[in-house]
């Protein structure tokens, strides 16, 4: 008798398919960061303050010498702190967590869903995902990234409703709004701090990016519809999909004022953003008040409303703490002060090239430094001071600088962990960062070659 094994050949799967849990990379990057700062020597840039904004001074770098050493035990120390410091991401991840479990048990929005896919037709689903992607990526455009938080749960049903699992309706979400954020022709927080500090119109040459954005917004499409929807998933929670057959599903009183008190609420979260500056904690204020008059209307008492919204947040818990602890990657990196020094050493890779290359260099230096420094409107008051003369250095125009940070702040978004909006979506999706990776990368390869052609392209017609 043969006993000769027959060994099967194992599969080889790509890099990211490989990714350990959440917690686990995001503690190894806090690791790799602290050891980092045996490394990277401090050093910080001179800041002033002008209209009540702090910008850096260009040639101002100075390596410091005087710099409270960092230490092993700081590693773990460094994780409450990140909680502390991200709290408003967190409750805000509770808060909406709450709210779209009451919603989901009024069964308000899912019948709405289950009428609007119902008339649609489910044989036009990939219609149906393009457009509710082009609808998310509007949101980014206009509204911004964090402020559309709370819309994510939708996108979810609207997956389920036309067959599909949760990470289809998060990637459709979540990657809308953040293409729609990243490459917005009229974004606040980078576009337009970036171009004060150029002394560019405010919005000025929102042609190209109105082309990256809607160029971009259609590949994604595509990309869930023939990639997204084929992909293994496993639901984590028994409330992703729809409870009924879709021709079951009609639109009552009680859901229509439900419904109508949620949009409300949307409403004003919009002109409270638009007209008041609005951002997390007034609009997780807004999420618990909508979540108390949504329960009152359905006829829960206090005790039932505290207890539903206990049972949401308890549901996100796991994606809230994982924002937390990435936040302590930037307490290691704001207690060793290397952040500048990074910035200062990234910056000057560019200036020895060509211009229509420097472009391209430049939205990859913009995409390590957001690493460092999550904020857009951050980021843009500490390099665009400096990377603004260097474009007249070396001749590239400044709009074309500007649309290289954007390219570069904007679509780490989706990627980076220290993104704490990127990590809140997800939580309120129910996919983990580690599946999201999975899914997103493959795609991020596809626009960033986009928006490089788009970047190269521009420089040739004199952008």
């Amino acid at each position: 008798m043969d006993t000769t094994k027959i060994i099967q050949p194992t599969e080889k799967k790509a890099w990211y398919r490989n990714m350990p849990d959440p917690m686990v990379l995001i503690f190894m990057i806090l690791v790799a960061t602290y050891l980092l700062t045996f490394v990277v020597p401090a050093g910080v840039f001179e800041r002033v303050t002008v209209d009540g904004k702090i910008s850096v001074v260009p040639g101002s770098f100075n390596y410091l010498t005087d710099v409270p050493s960092v230490h092993f035990f700081d590693i773990f120390v460094a994780i409450p702190k990140g909680l502390i410091s991200a709290a408003p991401y967190l409750f805000i991840v509770f808060i909406a967590g709450g709210l779209f479990h009451i919603l989901q048990r009024t069964g308000a929005l899912e019948n709405a869903i289950g009428v609007a896919v119902n008339k649609a037709g489910v044989k036009n689903r990939n219609l149906i995902i393009t457009i509710s992607t082009f609808i998310y990526g509007f949101f980014g455009v206009a509204v911004g990234f964090e402020n559309n938080i709370a819309l994510v749960p939708v996108a979810v049903l609207i997956s389920a409703a036309v067959g599909y699992s949760s990470l289809v309706g998060t990637v459709m979400a979540v990657g809308g709004i953040g293409i729609g954020f990243a490459l917005s022709p009229i974004n606040p927080y980078t576009v337009g701090v970036a171009q004060g500090i150029a002394e560019l119109p405010t919005f000025s040459g929102a042609w190209l990016r109105a082309v990256m954005v809607i160029t971009s917004l259609a590949l994604l499409s595509y990309y869930i519809c023939t990639r997204v929807t084929k992909m293994e998933y496993s639901e984590s929670g028994s409330n992703q999909a729809l409870s009924k057959d879709l021709s079951e599903y009609q639109l009552g009183k009680k859901d229509k004022l439900t419904l109508g008190v949620f949009l409300a609420g949307l409403g004003v979260m919009l002109y409270g953003v638009f007209a008041n500056n609005w951002y997390i904690n007034e609009i997780a204020g807004l999420f618990l008040l909508m979540a108390i008059i949504i329960g009152a209307v359905n006829g829960l008492t206090a005790n039932g409303i505290v207890k539903q919204m206990m049972e949401g947040a308890s549901g996100v818990t796991a994606g809230a703490l994982v924002i937390g602890v990435a936040a302590s990657i930037q307490i290691i990196l704001d207690q060793a002060q290397i952040i500048d020094t990074i910035v200062n050493a990234l910056s000057s890779l560019i200036q020895d090239m060509p211009i229509a290359i420097s472009a391209i260099v430049a939205s990859v230096v913009q995409g390590i430094i957001n690493l460092f420094v999550p904020s857009g409107s951050g980021q843009a008051m500490v390099t665009m001071p400096i990377l603004i003369p260097v474009a007249d250095l070396i001749g590239m125009s400044r709009q074309l600088m500007i649309t290289a940070f954007q390219v570069g702040d904007g679509l780490t978004n989706l990627i980076v962990p220290t993104s704490g909006g990127t990590l809140a979506m997800l939580a309120l999706g129910r996919v983990s960062y580690e599946q999201w990776l999975k899914a997103i990368l493959p795609f991020m390869v596809f626009v960033y070659a986009l928006c490089w052609v788009a970047l190269f392209i521009g420089h040739l017609v004199g952008y």
